[in-house]
């Protein structure tokens, strides 16, 4: 049993008694817990069964947001724990224990936490005549996926939420905990693999893409050159190796964005998390990137289809992140691009006559940016050849049990009035016979 206001006692977790939910069904706990609580009157009775009828379509309304089952009690405080950014997670995320005092005041907490997520609650049912919190504390539901959270992250909360419940002692729970963060890392960069960018008035806000493509590199058919070059790079980012600065430029709808998708996937479980940002945010990119540079994650802030007209000058915030200005880009934090061009920024014929003195550095002023990029990998649109291989790769994967040489001649009519050749056009095409066969 819970002592009452015991839980107002914790320390590294004591933002979780400022949630609301938390806060009634503590209270709750704190008067029904035991015969010492004194006589409960009708008045008191009706008062307190109505706030726990609320707490109860709390607690649904959290499964069906997050894609939770079971006791939803227990789903409720994994979720405040693992997204609970304090000394001890902070310091746990993605590697060792801290040691020292830290873990102490970590296992007093979970002392009393322990406590609340054994909590019997007949007593409480029984006190209040509420027996409809059975129906939370043993909830079914077909999907795991829900509004905020993908399956992925349900599964992995709930997994805990089980481990936690299973363990004999707060020390245990305290272990389970702390290889959670070791493994996932706390909030939104534990549980999230991308994110963009928001301003809530003056703040620049990191918010997670909540559900992203699950595109793997073998789904992109070809350019194997291409796709090392960009694996060797992360490898080394990730592990903790001097890496480069990206940029993936060449023909539309060669895969170049598939390659980033990917590579978000393939390295979220090594530390990766990907920060997409647009032109029009370039100004808030030191802001960014203050956030981020302290956490125990690799992040690459990734733009897509980068390029700049002559008259555009964001790419000037770019280039003094990516090098040059004064403070030293952190080391867990790299530029990823894709672009059509190689060059990033439009040059004309003007730029290169002599009606300016210093032509040549108008032209340098351009180039520069592209420079910075330590990597750059092409990607080129395919000859008719490889992209009828793409197109007899992609029909075999799907089932497409159409003959080869109709599957072929139906291809080249389909580019022909689509966008020419390309891994987009051929991915499309297949998209078009799926649809048509089911």
């Amino acid at each position: 049993m819970v002592d009452k206001m015991e839980y107002g006692k914790l320390i590294l977790y004591r933002d979780l008694s400022g949630q609301s939910l938390f806060r009634e069904m503590t209270e709750l706990m704190d008067r029904c817990g035991g015969e010492a609580q004194g006589e409960i009157s009708p008045s008191e009775k009706e008062a307190l069964g109505a706030r726990l009828y609320e707490c109860i379509r709390e607690l649904i309304e959290l499964a069906e947001r997050c894609g939770f089952d079971g006791n939803l009690w227990q789903r409720y405080l994994a979720d405040l724990l693992v997204n609970d950014e304090n000394a001890y997670s902070l310091g746990c995320e993605l590697r060792e224990e801290p040691a020292g005092s830290i873990t102490e005041a970590a296992l007093h907490d979970m002392r009393i936490l322990k406590k609340l997520y054994d909590w019997d609650f007949s007593g409480m049912m029984e006190k209040l005549d509420v027996p409809e919190l059975s129906v939370a504390l043993a909830y079914r539901r077909d999907d795991r996926s829900g509004r905020m959270y993908n399956h992925r992250i349900s599964r992995q909360i709930g997994i805990l939420s089980e481990e936690m419940a299973k363990a004999p002692s707060p020390e245990e729970m305290k272990r389970v905990l702390a290889e959670f963060y070791q493994r996932f890392g706390v909030g939104k960069f534990g549980l999230h693999k991308s994110f963009r960018i928001a301003r809530e008035g003056d703040r620049v806000v990191i918010e997670p893409i909540r559900n992203i493509a699950h595109v793997k590199f073998d789904d992109l058919v070809g350019y194997d050159a291409a796709k090392k070059k960009l694996r060797d790079n992360t490898d080394a980012f990730v592990a903790k190796r001097p890496a480069n600065n990206c940029l993936l430029f060449g023909d539309a709808g060669t895969g170049k964005s598939s390659c980033i998708k990917a590579m978000t996937n393939e390295y979220y479980e090594k530390g990766l998390r990907v920060i997409e940002i647009y032109k029009s945010q370039f100004q808030d990119l030191n802001e960014v990137i203050a956030q981020v540079k302290s956490r125990g994650y690799r992040f690459v802030i990734y733009m897509d289809d980068l390029s700049f007209e002559d008259f555009e000058i964001e790419y000037k915030y770019l280039k003094a992140v990516i090098e040059g200005g004064l403070e030293k880009r952190p080391d867990n934090v790299l530029i990823y691009a894709t672009s059509n061009r190689r060059h990033l920024i439009r040059e004309n014929y003007s730029d290169k006559e002599d009606q300016d003195m210093h032509s040549g550095d108008t032209v340098q002023e351009k180039l520069s940016l592209a420079y910075r990029f330590g990597v750059t990998i092409y990607f080129g649109r395919p000859d008719k050849k490889e992209f009828q291989e793409i197109v007899r790769t992609l029909a075999e994967r799907y089932g497409i049990g159409m003959p080869e040489e109709e599957l072929l001649l139906k291809a080249n009519q389909w580019e022909l009035s689509h966008g020419g050749l390309s891994g987009r056009t051929a991915s499309q095409f297949i998209d078009y016979l799926r649809g048509c066969e089911q």
